[in-house]
Protein backbone atom coordinates (compact mmCIF):
# COMPACT_ATOMS: atom_id res chain seq x y z
CA UNK A 1 0.00 0.00 0.00
CA UNK A 2 1.30 3.61 -0.50
CA UNK A 3 2.53 6.44 2.29
CA UNK A 4 -0.10 8.45 2.78
CA UNK A 5 0.30 12.41 2.54
CA UNK A 6 -1.71 15.41 3.15
CA UNK A 7 -4.48 16.63 0.83
CA UNK A 8 -5.69 20.40 1.26
CA UNK A 9 -8.58 21.69 -1.29
CA UNK A 10 -8.73 25.34 -0.37
CA UNK A 11 -10.61 28.53 -1.39
CA UNK A 12 -10.47 31.89 -0.76
CA UNK A 13 -13.59 31.66 1.43
CA UNK A 14 -12.49 28.19 3.26
CA UNK A 15 -10.50 24.95 3.22
CA UNK A 16 -13.30 22.95 1.22
CA UNK A 17 -11.40 19.30 1.99
CA UNK A 18 -8.17 18.40 4.51
CA UNK A 19 -6.96 14.64 4.78
CA UNK A 20 -4.79 12.05 4.22
CA UNK A 21 -4.59 9.95 0.91
CA UNK A 22 -2.54 7.68 -0.70
CA UNK A 23 -3.28 9.30 -4.42
CA UNK A 24 -4.96 12.33 -6.01
CA UNK A 25 -6.29 12.41 -9.55
CA UNK A 26 -6.98 15.26 -11.22
CA UNK A 27 -6.40 17.20 -14.54
CA UNK A 28 -4.47 19.55 -15.88
CA UNK A 29 -4.18 21.91 -18.82
CA UNK A 30 -2.52 20.59 -22.18
CA UNK A 31 -1.47 17.92 -19.24
CA UNK A 32 -4.49 15.49 -19.43
CA UNK A 33 -4.99 13.66 -15.99
CA UNK A 34 -2.18 12.84 -13.37
CA UNK A 35 -1.56 10.79 -10.31
CA UNK A 36 -0.07 12.28 -7.60
CA UNK A 37 1.73 9.83 -4.66
CA UNK A 38 3.91 10.13 -1.71
CA UNK A 39 7.22 11.04 -2.74
CA UNK A 40 6.19 12.81 -5.97
CA UNK A 41 8.80 15.50 -7.23
CA UNK A 42 7.25 18.96 -6.30
CA UNK A 43 4.80 19.99 -9.16
CA UNK A 44 2.98 22.79 -10.06
CA UNK A 45 0.10 23.06 -12.75
CA UNK A 46 -3.14 25.19 -13.92
CA UNK A 47 -6.39 23.27 -13.29
CA UNK A 48 -9.21 22.76 -15.79
CA UNK A 49 -12.98 21.78 -14.66
CA UNK A 50 -12.19 18.06 -14.11
CA UNK A 51 -13.31 15.16 -11.67
CA UNK A 52 -10.94 14.88 -9.01
CA UNK A 53 -10.61 11.85 -6.77
CA UNK A 54 -8.79 11.61 -3.99
CA UNK A 55 -8.25 8.04 -2.49
CA UNK A 56 -7.88 8.30 1.22
CA UNK A 57 -5.76 6.53 3.51
CA UNK A 58 -8.80 4.71 4.99
CA UNK A 59 -9.46 2.84 1.88
CA UNK A 60 -12.85 5.27 0.42
CA UNK A 61 -12.64 7.89 -2.25
CA UNK A 62 -13.53 11.62 -2.27
CA UNK A 63 -14.89 12.67 -5.30
CA UNK A 64 -14.78 16.62 -6.19
CA UNK A 65 -15.87 18.26 -8.81
CA UNK A 66 -12.85 21.07 -9.47
CA UNK A 67 -13.83 24.22 -11.54
CA UNK A 68 -10.14 25.40 -12.76
CA UNK A 69 -7.52 26.64 -10.25
CA UNK A 70 -4.02 25.15 -8.94
CA UNK A 71 -2.17 21.74 -7.72
CA UNK A 72 0.69 22.48 -5.75
CA UNK A 73 2.55 19.26 -4.88
CA UNK A 74 5.90 19.75 -2.02
CA UNK A 75 7.84 17.03 -1.31
CA UNK A 76 10.38 16.96 1.11
CA UNK A 77 10.11 14.73 4.27
CA UNK A 78 6.21 14.85 3.65
CA UNK A 79 4.51 14.79 0.61
CA UNK A 80 2.13 17.35 0.45
CA UNK A 81 -0.82 18.00 -2.88
CA UNK A 82 -2.55 21.72 -2.06
CA UNK A 83 -5.34 22.17 -4.69
CA UNK A 84 -6.06 25.69 -4.49
CA UNK A 85 -9.66 27.31 -6.75
CA UNK A 86 -11.91 29.37 -6.33
CA UNK A 87 -14.52 26.99 -6.82
CA UNK A 88 -14.88 23.10 -5.76
CA UNK A 89 -17.74 20.99 -4.61
CA UNK A 90 -17.13 17.78 -2.84
CA UNK A 91 -19.59 14.89 -4.67
CA UNK A 92 -21.85 14.71 -1.48
CA UNK A 93 -22.84 18.29 -1.92
CA UNK A 94 -23.51 18.36 -5.79
CA UNK A 95 -27.19 19.29 -6.60
CA UNK A 96 -27.74 16.64 -9.70
CA UNK A 97 -31.09 17.87 -11.31
CA UNK A 98 -29.45 21.39 -11.17
CA UNK A 99 -26.08 20.21 -12.90
CA UNK A 100 -28.27 18.20 -15.40
CA UNK A 101 -30.26 21.27 -16.14
CA UNK A 102 -27.42 23.17 -16.59
CA UNK A 103 -25.70 21.17 -18.74
CA UNK A 104 -28.69 20.63 -21.11
CA UNK A 105 -28.81 24.36 -20.98
CA UNK A 106 -25.44 24.83 -22.17
CA UNK A 107 -25.80 22.26 -24.91
CA UNK A 108 -28.79 24.22 -26.22
CA UNK A 109 -26.99 27.39 -26.21
CA UNK A 110 -23.91 25.93 -28.35
CA UNK A 111 -26.15 24.44 -31.22
CA UNK A 112 -28.11 27.62 -31.36
CA UNK A 113 -25.78 30.48 -30.93
CA UNK A 114 -23.68 32.42 -33.20
CA UNK A 115 -22.18 35.00 -30.65
CA UNK A 116 -18.72 34.32 -29.72
CA UNK A 117 -19.33 35.18 -26.11
CA UNK A 118 -22.09 33.46 -25.56
CA UNK A 119 -20.51 30.17 -26.96
CA UNK A 120 -17.15 30.70 -24.95
CA UNK A 121 -19.68 31.28 -21.57
CA UNK A 122 -21.23 27.65 -22.75
CA UNK A 123 -18.11 26.21 -23.15
CA UNK A 124 -17.14 26.67 -19.60
CA UNK A 125 -20.44 26.36 -18.53
CA UNK A 126 -20.79 22.46 -19.83
CA UNK A 127 -17.22 21.45 -19.22
CA UNK A 128 -18.14 22.73 -15.28
CA UNK A 129 -21.68 20.68 -15.33
CA UNK A 130 -19.97 17.85 -16.64
CA UNK A 131 -17.02 17.84 -13.59
CA UNK A 132 -19.97 18.01 -10.86
CA UNK A 133 -22.18 15.15 -12.39
CA UNK A 134 -19.05 12.78 -13.01
CA UNK A 135 -17.70 13.70 -9.74
CA UNK A 136 -21.57 13.21 -8.39
CA UNK A 137 -21.00 9.51 -10.40
CA UNK A 138 -24.49 10.13 -12.46
CA UNK A 139 -22.69 11.03 -15.53
CA UNK A 140 -19.47 9.95 -17.21
CA UNK A 141 -18.36 12.39 -20.06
Amino acid sequence: MADAFQVDIVSPEKVLFSGEANMVITRTLGGGEIAFQAGHQPFVGALVENHTRIFLADGTVQDVAVHRGFVEVSSGDVTKVSLLTDVAELASDIDVERAKEALERHERTLKDEAIEAKIADAVAGKARANARLTAANSFTA
